[in-house]
This record gives structure tokens, sequence and C-alpha cells, in this order.
């Protein structure tokens, strides 16, 4: 068995080939990403492993199915940017990692809601300057407030754990409702009932389609004045201009966004010294109120680990017994 791994960085090699090694299987590292050019290096090798917030063109599947390639695995949850119908075509199967590390994402919101709540983003511009004041930044208490977990698969109950364990009242809404969190008498009816009731709103939600936000000009309005966004979800889960908007205009008191709506191209490339090109997402690293981050809520060495070897383990099932417990059913 010959495997390929695409878009690998330098903090996954070391798990790849530590897997390699482990499991005898020779499994050849690319650091490109899987585009109908570099596909043709996978000629000879049974399985293509890959991740990449790029779409992945129809073309890359014509040609693993012409090479006799008929297993993409992913080392990452999501499979949106992926054309099943070029998949289905090809009679090409599909896995992802579908849990890495709920409690590394579920932190992740916390931390930046701290960050947001004790005015850190300001006051550590204010001190790199030498200015010492406290004020205006005083801090409110995460105890005092009620926070709206939307979506309680494995992130999601993770993060009520945290909340909770910080004294907040949690509340919580999914159209699926977990048995553990109805027994503790959490969920709200709606979402509408959860954005009304809330002081801070933690997404832990998938991607619902292009166009429908779950924050946005309409929903905005029903919220608690001063109430905070929090999203490690995925970016278009909201309106970014409405929620800026919000913000500037005080009715909401702020946000934490490790995902945006236009991440791709953005996220994880270095722009030091450039002015960039998205006039929305630079003004809102200039505001103290908006905590922003390139998606990287995920990215722990436990989460990294679990990502390149789960994908991995996922293949050798699919190969060796022609199904994997993370293959995706594309309908």
């Amino acid at each position: 068995m010959k495997l390929i791994d695409y878009g690998v960085r330098d903090d996954e090699r070391p798990y790849i080939e530590e897997w390699s090694k482990k499991n005898n299987i020779e499994v050849k590292i690319v650091p490109e990403l899987l585009n109908p050019e570099t596909i043709e290096l996978a000629k000879d090798y049974d399985g293509v492993v890959a991740y990449q917030q790029l779409p992945y063109e129809s073309a890359i599947f014509d040609k693993m199915n012409e090479f006799g390639i008929h297993v993409l695995s992913l080392r990452n949850v999501g499979v949106d940017n992926v054309p099943f119908d070029a998949l289905k075509k090809n009679d090409i199967r599909l896995t992802n990692v579908p849990s890495y590390s709920p409690t590394a994402i579920a932190e992740y919101s916390v931390t930046g809601l701290m960050i947001l709540l004790r005015s850190m983003k300001s006051m550590i511009r204010k001190v790199d300057k030498h200015n010492f004041m406290w004020a205006p930044d005083i801090g409110r208490e995460l105890n005092e407030m009620t926070v709206g977990v939307a979506g309680t698969g494995r992130i999601g109950q993770a993060a009520i754990k945290i909340y909770q364990g910080f004294g907040a009242k949690v509340i919580a809404f999914d159209k699926y409702r977990n048995p553990n969190i109805e027994k503790q008498d959490l969920y709200v009816d709606t979402l509408d009932e959860l954005l009304k009731e809330s002081d801070v709103v933690t997404l832990h939600l998938p991607s619902l389609g292009a166009g429908n936000t779950v924050i946005n000009k309409g929903s905005i309005a029903n919220m608690k004045d001063g109430a905070i966004v929090v999203n490690t979800g995925r970016g278009d889960l909201i309106n970014t201009a409405d929620l800026n908007d919000a913000v500037k205009s005080g009715k909401l008191l702020g946000a934490v966004l490790d995902v945006y709506e236009n991440e791709v191209g953005i996220f994880n490339s270095d722009r030091t010294g450039q002015e960039l090109d998205d006039k929305l997402l630079s003004e809102m690293i200039e505001n103290p109120k908006i905590i922003v981050s390139p998606h990287i809520a995920f990215y722990t060495t436990t989460a990294v680990k679990n990502m390149a070897t789960i994908s991995l383990d996922s293949m050798v099932d699919e190969l060796n017994n022609g199904k994997s417990d993370n293959e995706i059913d594309l309908g």
C-alpha cells in the first residue's frame, strides 16, 4: 500500500512520518495543495489524503479515476468544498475527520471571550505604548452572564462544561437535542429565544449554506443590547457587515471571530506590512471590541496529530475493508 498526502504543513509532517513508520506504509508527503496539476504526482499510489480550504476541482477526480484511485481522505471535518457529483461519477469514496479535538475549539471560544470581557486587546495596545492607565478598560465577569450555546454536538457539549465551570448560566439550542444536555434542562425551544435571552451567543453550528446566516441585521435587532457574539464554527453563519455595524453602533458589546466568511486566501498567510484589500476585515482588526483570529481554534498539538493520523487510519480501513467509520454519505 502506498499513500500520498497533500497540503502538508511542517507541523503535521512529524505525525505523518511517525504513522508511516509505525504502520510500515509508505506515505509521500506533498506540501503543495491538491489540484489538477499536482494530482499527477499520485500516479501509482493507492489513496489520496488532503486538506485545504480552496475548492477541489472536478478534474482532480477524473484523473484519480484514470489512475485507479478511488478513495480521498480529508484531514478535516468540512466537505462543502468537495464536488460530490464528481466523486460519484468517478466512483470515489470520501472520508473526513469528524472529531479531532472538540475541547480545543471549546476552550478557544472561552479564551477569546475572556480577552474581550477583560478589554485585553485595548489594554495590551496601551501598555505597548507605555500607557498604564486602567480606565476606561474596565472588565466584566462571565459568572454574571447567560451564555447561549447554539449547536450541541461534540464541541458545543465541551463548551457547555467550560462555561458552567466559570459559573455562567448556560442555555442551549439544537435542532437535534442531545439527551445529556436535555437532562440538565438547558434547551430553549427556538434559536430566536436563545438569541433574546443570551448575554453571550457562541456558535457551534455547521454551515447552513450560502445566504443562510444566523447572525444578521434582523436577528441582531432581537438580541440583548450589549450582547456578545462568539464564532468558532463557520464564517458564513454571520453576515459580517451587519455584525460590524452592530458593534460600531453599540447595539452589541463586541464579537470574537475565529472564522470569517471571506477568509479563504487570507487566513494562514503572511501579509506582514501589507495593506489588506478587505476593508471590512481591516476595520474589524482595528476595533478593540472585535477579536479576530485566523481560524486557529482547532490549532493544538493534539488536534493536528489527530487530523494527520485519523485521516490515514480511515484510508487504510477503506482500502482494506471497503469501508470506514468516517466515510461520508455522498447521497
